[in-house]
């Protein structure tokens, strides 16, 4: 199996290679969503049925239809407990970071990275290296770690979790519920990755509901 199969295969779906880690004698490679991927969803019979929790049932069966294709095990980040270790993978696959504002920033995606799954293949596959140094190395002025407007999120002191839900129920708060989180959006790499905003809006009214 090789890297460039993969990642051809994920792309018919709008999905993208995000990294991968190489142990125990195999290869665990992450997916998650590629530019295009929420007209891509929309179009899908999760997309327009309705049910709960539709961009996880459209992971299960996507991703569980590429393993059968690629010969490889299904993982995902949902599901548990147990849970498998995502965000250990994310960060060994030496492309995702603890950003300044404490959440994972990606090579790529910024801090929209979003892990919809994994294949994991009993042989190794050949990863490209990863890039030398984090991105907010580079990153001028940091903008995520001043963006949120109450202050709740920082490496340092951790996520204030409550802080963030009474924020949301605010009338100020439904820009962040309608378009994504302000630290999210702030990151220069999250605003060339072009997710849409309905992707992000999906996602917060997930997470305001726990």
């Amino acid at each position: 199996m090789t890297y460039a199969r993969i990642g051809a295969a994920a792309r018919t779906h709008a999905l993208a290679v995000m990294g991968g880690v190489q142990e125990e004698g195999g290869t665990v490679v992450l997916l998650g969503p590629a530019a295009g991927f929420w007209p891509h969803f929309q179009q899908s019979a999760e997309g327009r049925d309705g049910a709960p929790d539709p961009i996880d049932r459209w992971s299960t069966r996507v991703i569980s239809a590429l393993a059968e294709a690629l010969g490889a095990e299904a993982l995902f980040p949902f599901g548990g407990p147990p849970y498998e270790p995502f965000l250990r993978w994310a960060i060994d696959s030496g492309r995702a970071w603890q950003s300044p504002a404490g959440m994972l920033v990606h090579d790529v995606a910024g801090l929209m990275v979003s892990y919809r799954g994994a294949l994991r293949f009993a042989d190794t596959v050949e990863l490209p290296a990863p890039p030398a140094i984090a991105p907010c190395h580079t990153c001028v002025g940091q903008p995520c770690v001043t963006a949120c407007p109450v202050d709740a999120l920082s490496a340092a002191r951790g996520y204030d979790v409550a802080a963030c839900h009474a924020y949301l129920d605010t009338e100020a708060g439904q820009d962040c519920m309608s378009r994504g989180c302000r630290a999210r959006r702030a990151c220069p790499i999250s605003q060339s990755f072009g997710r849409d905003p309905a992707q992000s809006a999906l996602h917060m009214r997930s997470f305001h509901k726990t």
